[in-house]
């Protein structure tokens, strides 16, 4: 019996050992494929890109040609161009796992000769099937070398283009990725010590609620140790948030009031890790804090159509007075940026007051992007 049970743990932990394999191996294959610098051109957008770009360059051919019934041939020269784009695009869709296990120069020299691999077999199977050479007065090498000559040249701008695009955009995420550290390093000082003299306080007189604090607080830091890009449920960023709220309203007490209005939210929708959080800080720090008899903060999160928007309110302290602070938007601007790199151009972060209130608002895609 005992050697049994021991076989089926022995089992179960192959499967948990395999299990964690495989995850790492999808971890190494997607981490590849997004240093690799060719978008994915099994996109439907990208692929609409392609079409829209092959007519614009028909039309440039048939314009620049200068002959008499050019026109005429507008519709087989977009037949030919678009038989190239489209069969340029489905390669390199099909060969981007294996173009991301090399380096980027290594893979935008493949992508090149595949391009010119791939306008070479269209323009000879255009040759045999269709009348285009004959009716444009050329003969099999002069089609051939003039089609291989504008490839070696569009090819040669559209992966330069990718390339310096997606260094841009490394650049961009690094500089977010240091300052979202930024961001989280300020978590640690603001409150550390009031939290652990509350917990301390606590200790003698409710021990149950002293260590609910050192688990909140506990949790809270290790958000903080988590890779800026790492993306989380909006449940679990929500439960951070709530576990830094029990925190403040053990040093602010009753002077501190949540009311949450967030049941219409998709919970498991992932964005980015602490997008909610900095938001309350402002409003606890720059709002309740500065007021004497507090006041109450409200957080609401709704769908919109196509996107998700979440709401923080908090009173304002009258401007002059000696506990009015004015902010400077680090974590705003912290927060928009790392909403843009996520999900693109379908998300904002505004700050407005109204009354006396201040709300700060953001949104983002309901649904995932790709």
């Amino acid at each position: 019996m005992l050697a049994d049970i021991g076989q089926v743990e022995y089992r179960i932990l192959l499967k948990q050992l395999a299990g964690l394999d495989s995850q790492s191996v999808y971890k190494a294959d997607t981490s590849r494929l997004d240093s690799l610098f060719l978008p994915s051109f099994c996109d439907i957008r990208l692929v609409f890109a392609v079409v829209v770009i092959a007519e614009l360059l028909a039309f440039i051919v048939v314009l620049s040609s200068g002959q008499a019934g050019a026109w005429d041939q507008l519709g087989l020269v977009s037949l030919f161009i678009q038989w190239v784009a489209l069969s340029g695009a489905a390669c390199l869709c099909l060969a981007r796992p294996m173009l991301a296990r090399l380096a980027n120069t290594a893979a935008a020299l493949s992508s090149y000769l595949l391009l010119l691999l791939v306008t070479a077999l269209v323009s000879e199977i255009a040759f045999r099937i269709t009348g285009m050479v004959s009716q444009s007065g050329m003969d099999h090498a002069g089609f051939l070398f003039r089609n291989l000559a504008v490839s070696a040249i569009i090819s040669a701008l559209l992966l330069r283009y990718l390339y310096v695009q997606h260094q841009w955009k490394q650049q961009i995420q690094a500089e977010a990725q240091a300052r979202v550290q930024a961001l989280q390093a300020r978590i640690r000082p603001h409150f550390l010590f009031n939290s652990m003299n509350n917990i301390a306080a606590l200790i003698n007189i409710d021990p149950q609620r002293a260590e609910q604090a050192v688990e909140d607080l506990s949790d809270l830091f290790r958000v903080t140790l988590r890779e800026a890009s790492e993306r989380v449920t909006l449940a679990e960023e929500i439960e951070v948030s709530c576990r830094y709220l029990r925190l403040e309203t053990l040093r602010l007490g009753d002077r501190l009031d949540v009311k949450w209005h967030i049941n219409t939210l998709p919970m498991q929708r992932k964005v980015p890790s602490l997008i909610l959080q900095p938001l309350l800080e402002n409003a606890v720090y720059h709002g309740i804090e500065p007021l004497p008899a507090g006041g109450t903060v409200h957080i609401t999160g709704c769908v919109e159509g196509p996107r998700i928007r979440i709401t923080v309110r908090n009173p304002k302290p009258h401007v002059g007075s000696a506990r009015h602070r004015k902010g400077n938007q680090i974590a705003l601007n912290n927060i928009r940026l790392r909403l843009q790199l996520a999900f693109g151009g379908q998300t904002g972060v505004a700050l407005r007051e109204v009354g006396d209130e201040y709300e700060a608002t953001m949104y983002f895609p309901r649904e995932k992007a790709r």
